[in-house]
């Protein structure tokens, strides 16, 4: 079905950036950029899936069993995203909030030029329909400007939830809290532009380099559009192995080296942050349990503080195994949406988090990634995302935190602010 060439490039870091302008040309593209981080889970540095020659689109409505015969089907490699509404797919549960974005609740598509990036190695893969176009492209890729100009982005950024209210909806969440109707719930707000028009490849290339996280994200599909500096796995599968990252707990940085060690031992130590992390490992756990071999399901590493650009998170690592007869899909759909995102007890949390924030929340807080042909996949989860409607000329992003009964709802809307920080810079230019 594809066709598969290796090049030896003498200048990775210009084909890259060479590479990512190329891709404006095509409707459908996912681009995934580790940025050289030091993952030993991750199998390449750049990933770019362009031009569909098949897809799936639908609203949440058995969407899951429509990703599963798309898999079985293509038996390929398939690109795209899931929207936290698909939560509605598996529970009773819905979605009436405003959505100024209007994307599909899913979306994949079979790609039928893939590129893939490790070290100085480029790997390509045609669908034999178009295998003989490589040479053309490779000299179309290499002869691509890709000097820099100068972000247009002028946007006037309005908050949907204003910081009285704000404070009134975390309170409220408290007292649920205080009932014992859950025990922890990830609560977001959106931050948004009406009659807006930005460039969504330069936006994307700022938010990159100022945040240069692991999973970064750029989605075209059509006139929508993901800038993603997205600093978590959501879920990935290698062999019998799935892995899960959750992120919680998160502190800023610092430019004062001493400042900054200080606060990222403070974070480490956090006995709130430490709460809210294994709140979530322990629902991860659960979550994984339900597609694991007995027994299999293993903590590997327990709040340990990382350092991003823009700030340190805390994040855990869990580890299960599974048979080959449980279908890829059917993993992601027990897991869904990711624990770090919603919070414990899941389905009530999700309730209350419906009820509490005025915005839907669609792509952010689902994921973007693509399965293999052996039905292995890797996802990440969309926060430090900037979502856009060309058409409808609306930009959106969202940021949340994790509320908790030791949470003060002051923190937590300063919390809130660091997380949208890089966005808000590039926007507002």
């Amino acid at each position: 079905m594809r066709t598969q060439k290796t090049v030896l490039l003498k200048d990775s870091k210009s084909f890259k950036k060479k590479l990512l302008r190329w891709s404006h040309q095509f409707d459908d593209v996912v681009w995934l950029d580790s940025n050289d981080f030091n993952q030993s889970n991750s199998n390449y540095d750049v990933i770019l899936a362009v031009d569909a020659f098949t897809s799936i689109q639908s609203d949440f409505q058995d969407a899951f069993q429509k990703l599963k015969e798309y898999q079985t089907t293509t038996k390929d490699w398939i690109f795209g995203y899931l929207s936290y509404d698909l939560k509605n797919d598996i529970e009773q549960l819905e979605s009436n909030n405003f959505d100024g974005l209007q994307f599909p609740d899913i979306y994949f598509f079979q790609p039928k030029k893939i590129f893939l990036l490790k070290g100085n190695r480029l790997i390509v893969k045609y669908l034999k329909v178009v295998d003989n176009e490589f040479k053309q492209d490779l000299r179309s890729i290499k002869k691509t400007k890709t000097k820099a100009t100068k972000l247009s982005n002028n946007v006037r950024v309005s908050l949907r939830t204003h910081k009285d209210e704000y404070f009134d909806k975390v309170i409220t969440m408290l007292e649920h809290i205080h009932r014992g109707d859950i025990y922890e719930a990830n609560f977001c707000q959106e931050f948004y532009a009406e009659d807006t028009t930005i460039s969504p490849y330069e936006t994307y290339e700022k938010l990159n380099k100022i945040s240069k996280p692991p999973f970064a994200t750029l989605l075209k599909f059509g006139n929508k559009y993901l800038v993603s500096a997205s600093p978590e796995r959501y879920l990935m599968k290698s062999g019998n192995t799935v892995i899960s990252q959750p992120i919680k707990g998160t502190a800023k940085r610092s430019l004062n080296k001493i400042e900054d060690k200080r606060l990222k031992a403070q974070l480490a130590s956090d006995d709130k942050e430490r709460s809210e992390n294994i709140m979530i490992v322990d629902l991860v756990r659960n979550d994984l349990s339900k597609t694991a071999l007995k027994g299999s399901v293993k903590v590997k590493e327990l709040c340990k503080v990382y350092s991003f650009k823009q700030v340190h998170q805390m994040i855990s690592t869990v580890k299960s195994k599974v048979s080959e007869a449980i279908h890829p899909v059917e993993i992601i759909k027990t897991t869904f949406p990711m624990g770090s995102m919603t919070g414990a007890p899941k389905i009530s949390a999700m309730k209350i988090i419906e009820e509490l924030e005025e915005t839907k929340r669609g792509l952010y807080s689902g994921a973007v990634g693509y399965f293999t042909p052996k039905g292995d996949f890797d996802f990440n989860v969309v926060i430090r995302s900037i979502l856009y409607n060309e058409t409808k000329k609306y930009v959106s992003y969202s940021v949340g935190g994790a509320i908790t009964a030791k949470s003060n709802p002051l923190n937590e809307y300063e919390e809130c602010l660091i997380k949208a920080k890089a966005m808000r810079e590039v926007l507002e230019n």
